[in-house]
């Protein structure tokens, strides 16, 4: 079965100055991933993990190398074909959750839907919206606005917003982050699960060892080198 993701010798170059050594961020990394695998990526600050995820996400371009997606090239793409690979087949979760705090929880969740490149009617869409909503245990919620909501909760809004499109892959960056112990612990497990129920490909960029022993797959990135362990 050919991989889901697939990068292939992926560099990455800042060049800050002519006379300046460039510097480089990621060198050569090769790594294959099938649908419904999880991953996780861990490593010291400067060690390319999210410039990678940045990278996997189309967020970013590459210097160099092949990224394969979906059975397609996605390197040659120019951004408006990026986009709707973004927008149909990617849900991102961050650190910082980023939800608008004038909009309700339901309203949220809604707002990649709203993007005039989805295929996701209005109907099936609230409807998964509040499946999902259900699924992590904020249906009493929907009406709130985030500054209502705590750490956790939030963030779990984030993780049903990112899944709201039905993405094949879902990239999380330091997704537990900014969370207390506990509600670090429940949102991973959450993730877990989601990644089972969903069939949804997750990879995950952390600091937390925890998080990262619940992920079928390590790996270490240093000095912009991707190994497995």
């Amino acid at each position: 079965m050919e991989p889901l993701l697939q990068l292939l010798n992926v560099s990455k170059t800042y060049r800050t100055g002519r006379d300046v050594e460039p510097l480089h961020v990621l060198r050569a990394v090769t790594l294959s991933v099938h649908q419904a695998e999880s991953l996780a990526i861990v490593g010291p600050s400067g060690s390319g993990k999210s410039t990678l995820l940045n990278i996997m996400g189309t967020l970013d371009r590459p210097s160099g190398g092949t990224i394969r997606f979906d059975g397609r090239d996605i390197s040659t793409l120019d951004d408006t074909e990026l986009a709707l690979v973004r927008n149909h087949k990617i849900g991102f979760i961050f650190q910082a959750h980023h939800l608008l705090p004038h909009c309700s929880v339901l309203e949220n969740v809604l707002i990649p839907t709203l993007a005039k490149c989805s295929i996701v009617t209005p109907v099936l869409a609230l409807e998964r919206a509040k499946r999902l909503l259900d699924r992590v245990g904020l249906s009493p919620r929907l009406d709130h606005r985030p500054a209502q909501l705590s750490g956790g909760e939030r963030q779990r809004v984030a993780v049903v917003r990112a899944l709201i499109n039905t993405p094949k892959l879902l990239l999380a960056d330091e997704p537990t982050g900014a969370l207390d112990r506990v509600s670090a612990t429940n949102l991973a497990l959450l993730l877990v699960d989601l990644n089972r129920e969903e069939k949804t490909t997750l990879v995950v960029v952390t600091h937390s060892l925890e998080l990262s022993k619940l992920m079928a797959r390590q790996f270490e990135a240093s000095d912009g080198v991707l190994r497995e362990t």
